[in-house]
């Protein structure tokens, strides 16, 4: 058995030098490489390894077009290579890589000077995530008015498999909204922080700005609390808070799926 394990082991360890060799152009390809022939099969490991990097890099591209569309294409693809390189893939499906892309790209030194870029990629991210969400039926309106006023204080709500949510000190929301429709920055000032509520509540994603107070009476929500209470948290955070417009939205973007009296 001690055999065995040890023999578990180098391949272990195999299999992770073969993964660091492909991902890295900059590591030289393995010296005792060789076909079936039993020549030296340095050429093909290149074109392999090539193509695992392009493969990679063009997910990136699919999942980060905003981003993409910011930096320019030679650039991003400079951009997803060093992360290839330092963040290999942890799981057989494509559309899960580049979880911590937008955290990369927040410490990485050249782009420092745009940081609302970050917090982009992470809409990027939590857009493909509520697009590949399970479906459910989100909570009808005459669900909701069947309860009597005296007890919607008291409702909790289970969210939609697909509802995310996320606050940012830059005008994130709307630089990824224009990147999209390729509208570049115009008329944005990127200092201005936006939050934003991402839903699919049919086949298409959805992602609107809401306002900051909106935002914690919808995380609150989804953390389990009841209406009265997030409402009261939110209303104290802003006067203006619109508790009508609120739940009216929360809705209409199917971000919830199910509401029942606390115990």
């Amino acid at each position: 058995m001690s055999r065995l394990n040890e023999l578990d082991g180098l391949y272990s360890v195999s299999q992770s030098l073969f993964s660091t060799l492909l991902l890295d152009p900059e590591i030289p390809c393995p010296s005792g490489l060789v076909s079936p022939s039993g020549k030296s099969d340095q050429k093909r490991f290149s074109v392999y390894r090539n193509n695992v990097v392009v493969g990679l890099t063009g997910a990136l591209a699919d999942i980060f077009p905003a981003i993409q569309r910011l930096l320019g294409e030679e650039a991003f693809k400079n951009l997803a290579r060093i992360y290839v390189a330092n963040e290999p893939p942890t799981s057989p499906l494509m559309f899960e890589y580049g979880h911590s892309f937008a955290s990369f790209v927040e410490c990485f030194e050249p782009l420092q000077q745009y940081p609302y870029l970050a917090d982009v990629a992470r809409i990027e991210r939590l857009w493909l995530d509520a697009y590949h969400a399970a479906d459910k039926t989100p909570l009808a309106l005459d669900v909701l008015s069947s309860f009597p006023p005296e007890q919607l204080g008291d409702l909790t709500f289970r969210p939609h498999p697909a509802t995310r949510l996320l606050s940012s000190q830059f005008a994130a929301v709307s630089i990824f909204s224009a990147n999209r429709q390729e509208q570049f920055m115009e008329g944005i000032d990127p200092s201005v922080g936006e939050s934003c509520l991402i839903t699919r509540p049919d086949t298409d994603v959805d992602v609107r700005q809401i306002p900051q107070s909106a935002k914690v009476f919808y995380d609150s929500l989804v953390a389990g609390r009841t209406l009265g209470d997030t409402a009261n948290e939110a209303a104290s955070l802003d006067e203006a808070f619109d508790i009508a417009m609120a739940i009216s939205t929360m809705v209409e973007s199917g971000m919830f799926i199910e509401c029942v009296l606390a115990e």
